[in-house]
C-alpha cells in the first residue's frame, strides 16, 4: 500500500497544476452586438491556456475598421477584449474567420446579437474556422454547438471524470451500476437546469471544494473496500450518487455560466448542452469497463483498485487544498 500511495504522490504532483480548475470549460467566445447600422460591439474572451490567452483572433471583412481604443483586461481564466467595428456593409452574409483555431483543439463559441432580431449562436472549431452570420441560420447552430460544448466540458473536467471512476470501480453489478449512474445523471441534471434557470443560486467556489471532498470520501471508501463486506456505498450507491450529483450539477451549471445561454433558444441550449454532458460521461463509462475487462485478463482486480484509490485520493486532496485556498 506505500508503493501505491508514493506513485499516486508523484503522479499527482506532474498533473495537480491544472487541479484547481479541472471542472472548467474553456471554450474562446466572440459576441458581435449591432448597434447601429453597420456598426458593431465586439466582445472577444480568449481562454487561457498554460498561462497564455488562445492564440486565435477574429477577423472580420475588410471594410470592417476598429473605431477607437481596445479595452482589454484580464480576468482569471481569459483575456478579454472590447471594441466598436464600423463597417461599410452589413456583416449579415458575410463570414467572420477564427484566425489561428485550426492549429488548436479548441471552438470558438460566436453569438451575433441584430438590432431587430433574436441572438444567433455559431460555433468554430478547427475544422471549420470560418462562421458565417446570418446566413440561413436555424436552432440547429445552437443544437450542434451546446451539445459540443457539453460533450467537451465531461471530458476535460477530470474531478467528474475521476468521480464517476470511483463509482465504477466500487460497484458489483451491472445493474446496480446502471441504476447508480442513473440517479446521479438525474440528480446533476436537475440542479444544472434549476441553477440555469435562476430558481436557485450556490456560490461556485465553496461547490467546487466540495466536490473534491466528494471525490476523497469515494477515494476512502474504494481503499478500504473488503471481500464478505458491504461499506455503505456499496449497500446504498444511489443515495451516495444523488447527494454529490447535486453538487456536481451546479459545478456544471458553472461552467455554463462562463458562456451563457442565448436569448430566444435557452431551453434548446440547455437541454443540448446536459445531453451532451450525458453522451460525454457514458462513452467515459463505457471505455473504462471495455480497458477493466481487458485487464482482469492481466492482473487481479485489488491491485487496480488500490492503485486507482490512492491516485484519485491525493489528486482530489491536492485540489480540495487548492480550492479551499482560493476561498480566502
Amino acid at each position: 500500500m506505500r508503493c501505491f500511495a508514493f506513485l499516486a504522490i508523484i503522479f499527482a504532483a506532474a498533473v495537480s497544476p491544472s487541479g484547481a480548475g479541472a471542472h472548467e470549460i474553456r471554450p474562446g467566445y466572440l459576441e458581435v452586438n449591432e448597434a447601429v447600422e453597420n456598426s458593431y460591439e465586439i466582445v472577444w474572451k480568449a481562454p487561457l491556456q498554460f498561462g497564455r490567452p488562445l492564440a486565435v483572433a477574429p477577423v472580420f471583412p475588410t471594410d470592417c475598421k476598429k473605431r477607437g481604443a481596445v479595452d482589454r483586461r484580464s480576468m482569471r481564466n481569459a483575456v478579454v477584449a472590447r471594441y466598436s467595428l464600423a463597417c461599410s456593409e452589413p456583416l449579415s452574409g458575410r463570414a467572420v474567420d477564427l484566425a489561428g483555431i485550426e492549429f488548436t483543439t479548441t471552438d470558438v463559441l460566436v453569438r451575433l446579437q441584430p438590432v431587430s432580431a433574436s441572438v444567433e449562436t455559431y460555433r468554430a472549431s478547427p475544422g471549420t474556422p470560418a462562421v458565417t452570420l446570418g446566413a440561413e441560420y436555424s436552432g440547429r447552430g445552437v443544437s450542434g454547438a451546446y451539445f459540443g460544448l457539453g460533450v467537451e466540458h465531461i471530458l476535460q473536467g477530470i474531478d467528474h471524470l475521476l468521480f464517476v471512476a470511483a463509482l465504477v470501480l466500487i460497484i458489483s453489478g451491472m445493474q446496480r451500476l446502471v441504476e447508480t449512474i442513473t440517479a446521479f445523471t438525474i440528480a446533476h441534471s436537475l440542479t444544472l437546469i434549476a441553477t440555469s434557470l435562476g430558481w436557485v443560486a450556490m456560490p461556485i467556489a465553496p461547490v467546487e471544494a466540495v466536490i473534491a471532498l466528494s471525490i476523497v470520501f469515494l477515494a476512502n471508501e474504494l481503499a478500504n473496500k473488503q471481500s464478505g463486506r458491504v461499506r455503505p456505498s456499496e449497500q446504498r450507491p444511489w443515495v451516495v450518487a444523488i447527494i454529490f450529483g447535486l453538487l456536481h450539477g451546479f459545478g456544471f451549471a458553472g461552467a455554463l455560466a462562463e458562456i451563457g445561454l442565448p436569448e430566444g433558444d435557452i431551453a434548446m441550449a440547455l437541454l443540448m448542452f446536459n445531453i451532451g454532458v450525458e453522451a460525454g460521461q457514458l462513452l467515459f463509462i463505457a471505455g473504462l469497463l471495455i480497458a477493466l475487462k481487458a485487464l482482469d485478463f492481466f492482473v487481479a482486480r485489488r491491485p487496480v483498485e488500490l492503485a486507482a484509490a490512492y491516485t484519485i485520493g491525493v489528486l482530489a486532496t491536492v485540489w480540495m487544498y487548492e480550492r479551499v485556498s482560493g476561498m480566502v
